[in-house]
């Protein structure tokens, strides 16, 4: 490698390696996670569940997301990335598919917790496991591209699960299709993954020895700068300010998005109250492929600028401008519209913000804090839908529930501007190294 074209071509290479194949796991995942509001177009009204029981339901999975998150992360770090992630997809997967045979609050109850418990450790485990292969200039951007997988789950899976609804075999109800078929994706990957994915550098095969030295090298230099400044144990990592900081940025932000991710579905039924369930699932699919085009924009403008505070801040407000509005009574297309700048907004804001704590954090400090800080912030999605869907038994309209998701963002987002960090400054590596690392034998 002898100039910054060869860590260009390096970066890509190891972009279009993992990168596709990490979001097609993850849309699997959140697809999984999120198809309840689906589900519960035709569910609360075969099973007779009230918004509360269906909003508590829904909002139970982050309760076992938040006991777990913490131990799944840190076992990742010491038995690999392969094999946990591999354990994580399989056993949600099954999870998910089981939750065709729900048929009471607690049975739902349970499954939901336990979907939580099994997915436990899948996002910030790749959060950290990007670190094992991204130097910090680069990390941003990439985040942005792994985080368009969820926002893409609602343009495959709206329409997907429109369509089971509609559209099914009557042996069975269109919901218990909905989570059998959608569940089994995750099975399928988890095996892949055990083939595919490789747990570091070392082990990728596909990378020349050259590719391989100046990459371990780069991130041991950015580990060790970061360890100079934040030498951070894992307790520490755990009770330090600006990880707890971050952990209430994120429950803040979460509160909003899963709030509104929960019930998007049930909303734009409402707007448009002749559509039909196939319909209401395309419809749903606007706002977020709208948002994914907007998301990786604003993720490279982050990196170029060397800016993370009002690329979390920004976000976060125009998403509460979208709940705000959708909260009033407005024409369809105007609820449709705003919809899309709130979901843009709910995605935009996260890929700056993950890569804050991986500024200061690594090794066991860093599978630990980002663990804390997803585990912390993920309460706020049970939080969000819980409030949504009380707010809603109570007042007979889902406007007051939408206020409350805006007033969150509007908070996360002014926290996120009082943060102390310093400017991300990408590491510029010498000449020399990169003659090093062309010197080093060609792989046979």
């Amino acid at each position: 490698m002898n100039g910054p074209g060869d860590e260009q071509r390096l970066i890509a290479k190891l972009t279009w390696r993992l990168i596709p194949f990490l979001c097609l796991c993850f849309l699997a995942a959140f697809l999984d996670r999120v198809n309840v509001g689906f589900a519960a177009l035709q569910m609360q009204a075969d099973l007779a569940f009230s918004d509360t029981v269906y909003s508590f339901g829904a909002g139970i999975f982050f309760i076992g997301y938040f006991l777990f998150e913490v131990p799944s992360n840190i076992i990742l770090e010491k038995v690999g990335a392969r094999l946990w992630i591999a354990r994580i997809m399989i056993v949600w997967g099954i999870i998910s598919s089981s939750m065709m045979f729900v048929s009471t609050p607690g049975m739902f109850y349970l499954l939901r917790f336990l979907l939580g418990a099994a997915e436990a450790g899948f996002f910030p485990g790749i959060i950290f496991y990007l670190t094992y292969w991204f130097p910090t200039a680069h990390r941003s951007r990439t985040v942005a591209m792994f985080m368009t997988a969820p926002a893409m789950s609602g343009v495959v899976g709206g329409p997907l699960s429109g369509y089971l609804l509609d559209h099914h075999p009557a042996s069975f109800q269109g919901w218990q299709w909905l989570f059998l078929i959608e569940g089994l994706p995750s099975v399928l990957l988890g095996i892949v993954v055990l083939f595919y994915l490789p747990n570091g550098p070392r082990e990728a095969k596909w990378l020349r020895p050259q590719e391989i030295e100046w990459l371990t090298q780069r991130l041991a230099d950015e580990r060790a700068g970061r360890e100079k400044h934040h030498a951070l144990s894992l307790w520490r990592a755990l009770t330090h300010p600006r990880v707890l900081l971050l952990s209430l940025i994120y429950f803040l932000v979460v509160i909003g998005a899963y709030g509104f991710d929960l019930f998007m579905p049930k909303i734009l039924a409402n707007a448009f109250p002749a559509a039909s369930k196939s319909e209401i699932g395309w419809l749903a699919a606007v706002p977020p492929l709208a948002s994914v085009l907007v998301m990786v924009f604003w993720g490279r403008r982050s990196d170029r600028l060397s800016e993370r505070r009002w690329h979390v801040a920004w976000p976060a407000l125009w998403a509460a401008v979208g709940l705000a509005v959708i909260s009033f009574d407005v024409n369809p297309i105007v609820a449709l519209i705003a919809a899309a700048v709130a979901v843009s907004g709910r995605w935009s804001c996260i890929p700056p913000f993950w890569a804050l704590p991986t500024a200061f954090l690594s090794g066991t400090a860093a599978a630990g804090g980002i663990a804390l800080i997803n585990a912390v912030g993920n309460l706020g999605g049970f939080v969000g839908p819980f409030l949504m869907g009380w707010l809603s038994d109570l007042t007979g309209s889902y406007a007051l529930g939408l206020r409350v998701l805006a007033g969150a963002y509007v908070l996360g987002g002014l926290i996120a501007l009082a943060l102390t960090f310093d400017r991300a400054k990408p590491m510029v590596r010498s000449a020399k190294l990169f003659q090093r690392s062309s010197e080093a034998p060609s792989r046979t």
